[in-house]
């Protein structure tokens, strides 16, 4: 009897070990098929079906690494950075020594803006396997965002010492490279350039460069490449045609300019372009006819720039309509960001107008102009303004700036503004001091005619 029960319960234990067998085989057998069924909707593009395949799998096995770093990778490519973030997570917890989950966490992190994550993340992908140029790469980028650039540029050159046609890691290094050391950055740029001549990032990088050194001639060549790319942005025609203008070609650039006028009849910025070449050039024949039909259109159509109706209101000062200039040039100023130059015309024809006080205050606002260096010109101006408004105090203080400002070179402007502070003293009744700058006018204009 004895021996019955035993056989019973072999043959249970054996009955039981078979369906767990086989239960495990039918589920992994379900987690290969669901974990297939999400590489291949991935293939395609599907990411939501992709997802659910990943989820079915991650169901199954919720231990599994690799179902995971399969989902999260999806989640990455919808865009849902922080399930992504949640799943990659897992994964590496599961499994540290895999090195895919590290890079799919810097990829998120990066995505995301949190560079310093990502560079934390790339690291540890790093420390398993340092022969990755792909993550070597990464990391560059990460750091040169997060604001690291010379710290980027270890990890980018090991990445190249790797694999040299890498054009990215190329591209990043210039960038990295180019404020301190431009030779070495322009190298880097160009060699992004040859891997990879579709680059506008690189070929605008590149010409940024050239550019502030003046080279541009070769600048020209690249923006030419940079038009060819993109066809049909007006911004890349307007700097190839003001490229060839600073290389001296100006016909050739207000030739190019006035074929993009054609293609690009409502674009502001090429008619600012082309107006301001034929306003640069005043004694060319019917140049001022010329900048005014080129600005006109876009002066007058609904929500100009301000930079079309500062320079459509000079050129209506330069043609003698000063009532029309000033009411574009006061519009103008009121559009940021303003030019000095819109000012100083609006300073000009509200003084030939006789309306003073507006012709200072326009004087006054560019010098408050952070990017605008005044000169002892302006300041000069202010205080004549000033002295004909009967402001002698006022006159005083801008024409003692106009000399300091003046004093090392003791040209023109220096010997007027020491005039205008001789005058503003003797109208304000400090005629001591107003004869004492009039003998030192007498002494330094002496002084310059002694050989």
């Amino acid at each position: 009897m004895k021996r019955t029960g035993l056989a019973a319960l072999l043959v249970a234990g054996l009955v039981v070990a078979g369906v767990l067998a086989w239960d495990s085989a039918r589920q992994d057998r379900e987690f290969r098929r669901l974990i297939s069924l999400g590489d291949a909707a991935l293939a395609q593009g599907q990411t939501f079906e992709a997802a659910e395949a990943f989820s079915g799998a991650v169901a199954l096995r919720p231990d599994s690494m690799l179902a995971h770093l399969k989902r999260g990778d999806t989640y990455r490519r919808r865009g849902d950075l922080a399930a992504a973030l949640r799943d990659l997570r897992r994964a590496s917890q599961l499994d540290p020594g895999a090195v895919r989950p590290h890079e799919g966490l810097g990829d998120v992190n990066l995505a995301l803006g949190r560079y310093a994550r990502a560079v934390d993340d790339y690291r540890a992908y790093l420390a398993i396997d340092e022969r990755a140029p792909r993550v070597l790469y990464k990391l560059g980028l990460a750091l040169y965002r997060d604001r690291r650039s010379t710290e980027a540029i270890t990890p980018l050159r090991a990445a190249l010492a790797l694999d040299e046609r890498l054009g990215e890691a190329h591209y990043t290094l210039g960038l990295c490279l180019g404020p301190g050391r431009p030779a070495e950055a322009l190298r880097a740029l160009a060699r992004a350039v040859d891997l990879h001549p579709t680059s506008i990032a690189a070929r605008a990088a590149l010409v940024e460069l050239l550019t502030s050194q003046g080279r541009w001639r070769e600048a020209v060549t690249h923006l030419e490449g940079l038009a060819s790319l993109e066809p049909d942005s007006p911004a890349h025609a307007v700097r190839v045609a003001l490229g060839y203008a600073r290389l001296g070609h100006v016909d050739t650039a207000i030739g190019l300019l006035n074929r993009a006028v054609a293609r690009f009849p409502s674009e502001p910025g090429v008619r600012a372009a082309l107006g301001r070449l034929w306003l640069d050039r005043p004694t060319a024949p019917l140049a001022l006819s010329h900048a005014l039909s080129a600005l006109r259109p876009a002066a007058t159509a609904p929500g100009p720039t301000g930079e079309v109706l500062g320079l459509y209101g000079r050129a209506l000062a330069l043609s003698g309509r000063d009532a029309d200039a000033e009411s574009v040039l006061e519009q103008a100023a009121g559009r940021l960001p303003v030019e000095p130059d819109t000012l100083t015309a609006l300073a000009t024809v509200a003084e030939r107008l006789g309306h003073l006080a507006s012709a200072r205050q326009a004087l006054l606002d560019a010098v408050d102009l952070e990017t605008h260096d005044a000169g002892p010109a302006i300041l000069l101006r202010i205080s004549l303004l000033s002295l004909s408004m009967h402001d002698a105090a006022s006159a005083i203080t801008w024409a003692r700036r106009a000399v300091d400002e003046a004093g090392s070179r003791k040209d023109g402007t220096w010997r007027a503004a020491m005039t205008a502070l001789a005058r503003a003293l003797d109208r304000a009744g400090q005629t001591g001091e107003a004869q004492a700058v009039r003998l030192d006018l007498r002494a330094s204009v002496g002084s310059a005619r002694t050989p």
